[in-house]
């Protein structure tokens, strides 16, 4: 492809990027390590939210080696209320592979450091553009939203292949001298000016090189199909308290949603859900009320959730804790949720 004013666009990009760029803590720092875990943090995750969970973060593991050899438990209580846990899995798998294979640097070419796990083709670039200042493509939603708008690429973002016409553009784009203010300034022009409906045309510092502001209807891109269909599940979950104070807990499975996280027991509503608890867990409920009802979003599912606190004796089963065991716990935002409100 041809891109006419190609100089002219890196220039107006990165020099923008550079006087009006957000001070952000990760970009304090040039370390590919910390770069990585501010790059996995924000994936589906607002700025805001992220800021005080890296500094956090990096306060606990301000090295590679000590995110490696941390308790999984302990890494996950870091992570608690971040969702999208795998991440956080990955990335400790990830860095432990970087101290195993590559002598604990950070691999500086895309071959090597897309092998690790977590790592895809956008977090790949991020690393390589922003920590070695490799002209390396990085693609995420922000890019192709702007993209699509200067370049007038009306291909669906939401098919996976579309990302390779962005990831193109991207590589003849790239400004060499400059990649990682040029790829940071690619996504922050997202989150700050071309934001998905009523974008500042006006503030935008390459908006007379951009085809979808010259025709006046920038909004109309990118053209994204909808999403997957959502689906609902209704749960009862049971708090339940023996007389020494100790409440019943349970951790969810290795794999799958919420891996490795603990719960307060969690059953689907059924008309005769609290007997077959009872039953199942050799409990002898003695009294018990609702405390909660409220609805969990995750990306493709809701959870419907009606919470009960209740007086049993012991049972033989299950994993039986203090409070300030459970305090120690990484648990789930829902059960964060009933937690406090039983606290």
């Amino acid at each position: 492809m041809n891109y006419p004013y190609v100089t002219e666009f890196r220039q107006s990009l990165v020099e923008w990027f550079e006087k009006e760029k957000r001070d952000l803590p990760w970009r304090h720092t040039k370390d590919p390590y910390k770069i990585w875990v501010s790059e996995v943090m924000l994936q589906q995750t607002r700025v805001d939210t992220v800021i005080p969970y890296y500094n956090r973060f990096m306060e606990s593991f301000p090295t590679l080696e000590l995110l490696a050899e941390a308790p999984q438990e302990y890494l996950l209580k870091h992570w608690e209320g971040l969702g999208y846990y795998s991440r956080a899995r990955n990335l400790q798998a990830g860095v432990r592979e970087v101290l195993e294979s590559y002598g604990g640097i950070v691999p500086d070419n895309r071959h090597e450091i897309s092998k690790l796990k977590g790592i895809g083709p956008y977090t790949a670039g991020a690393i390589l553009s922003i920590a070695y200042n490799k002209p390396e493509h990085a693609v995420d939603g922000n890019v192709m939203r702007v993209l699509s708008r200067v370049l007038n690429i009306h291909d669906d973002i939401a098919l996976p292949k579309t990302k390779k016409i962005f990831e193109a553009a991207v590589a003849e784009l790239i400004d060499p001298e400059n990649a990682s203010s040029f790829n940071q300034g690619l996504m922050e022009l997202g989150a700050l000016i071309c934001s998905p409906t009523s974008p500042k045309c006006l503030l935008c510092p390459v908006r007379e090189y951009c085809t979808a502001f010259n025709e006046g209807e920038p909004e109309n891109l990118p053209i994204k199909s909808k999403k997957v269909k959502m689906k609902h599940i209704s749960y009862d979950v049971y708090v339940c308290e023996d007389e020494d104070g100790r409440i019943l807990m349970e951790q969810r499975p290795e794999e799958g949603l919420l891996a490795n996280m603990w719960q307060f027991p969690m059953v689907e509503q059924e008309d005769d859900s609290l007997i077959k608890f009872a039953h199942h867990h050799d409990l002898n409920v003695q009294a018990h009320q609702q405390i909660l009802t409220f609805k969990h979003i995750f990306s493709h599912l809701t959870w419907h959730v009606n919470a009960y606190y209740m007086k049993s004796k012991t049972g033989e089963k299950g994993e039986w804790l203090t409070r300030e065991q459970i305090e120690l716990l990484p648990m789930p935002v829902p059960m964060l949720k009933i937690w406090q409100a039983i606290k």
